[in-house]
């Protein structure tokens, strides 16, 4: 299955402990980004996945979740001392 890449935009009010979760949970799939917004490789089984997981973790009446697929196409824009994603390949362990 093809990979797309996504960028992921959420904001969790309120728990801390919910969200370093969400941050945890996100990690495994991050290839790059910032601390609540990371950009992931994934694919349409894994992207259900990650739907289903977060609405069982968000709080649907305060926290916020974005997942915004993103033209391969583009080129990256880096702005200071940013660096774009390089990597022809990757590994999830």
């Amino acid at each position: 299955m093809p990979r797309t890449l996504y960028l992921v935009a959420y904001d969790v009010c309120g728990d801390a402990r919910r969200l370093a979760r969400v941050g945890r949970y996100f990690q495994s799939y991050r290839v790059a980004g910032q601390k609540s917004v990371p950009e992931i490789w994934v694919t349409p089984a894994e992207l259900r996945t990650i739907s289903a997981d977060m609405a069982k973790m968000l709080d649907s009446s305060t926290d916020r979740l974005q997942l915004i697929a993103l033209d391969p196409r583009l080129q990256a824009q880096c702005l200071g001392q940013a660096a774009s994603f390089t990597t022809p390949y990757f590994c999830i362990t």
